[in-house]
């Protein structure tokens, strides 16, 4: 199997669950809610999904500046951190105030990016290292000091792992986390 369309059928099978398990279920106006009153919202999964998604592509292995740079002022979130939405656990201040169709916006942009990039991915490239250090700071404006665990986790990992961790596995995970908090909402369609 050609391993640059079974990356593009793993991130278009991650995408079409994503809408068909969660954003299709979850009213908009219940992201900002959390399930039995605590534990992530909607809108927090999402957010931080897509922040590590963008993130990895965009900056880590694109050398450029996140979507989220310009999406943030959309979202509502332009006067917090750059670091905003990549801890794991839900930030309120950010998550409460979040419009959920400019998250939705800023979702599709990162999937759409995603999948462009995968469409041109030579084998060769993912086992180059980049210097995800220098990208972080400057051109997504993170402070190493505010977010080492990141930096930490980010340095020395080679393309290949981008792909597989933050833009797919990670996402995985956390759309299985928003499957269940959706069925914790009441919204189950089964």
């Amino acid at each position: 199997m050609d391993l640059r369309a079974w990356l593009l059928d793993a991130h278009a099978d991650l995408r079409s669950r994503l809408d068909a398990q969660v954003v299709r279920h979850v009213p908009m106006e219940r992201w900002h809610e959390q399930a039995d009153g605590g534990g992530s919202s909607t809108s927090s999964l999402l957010l931080h999904l897509a922040r590590h998604h963008d993130l990895a592509l965009s900056t880590a292995i694109r050398n450029k500046a996140p979507l989220y740079l310009e999406h943030a002022p959309a979202l509502g979130l332009a006067a917090l951190p750059p670091g905003t939405g990549l801890a794991e656990a839900e930030d309120r201040a950010a998550t409460t105030v979040v419009d959920p169709q400019a998250l939705l916006a800023y979702v599709d942009a990162t999937f759409e990016s995603s999948k462009r990039w995968l469409q041109r991915l030579s084998a060769m490239a993912l086992e180059t290292i980049p210097d995800t250090p220098r990208r972080l700071e400057q051109k997504a404006l993170l402070d190493p000091a505010q977010l080492g665990w990141l930096f930490d986790m980010w340095t020395g990992r080679t393309v290949n792992w981008f792909v597989q961790w933050p833009i797919l596995g990670h996402a995985q995970s956390h759309l299985g986390e928003a499957v269940s908090v959706r069925n914790r909402l009441g919204l189950s369609p089964f």
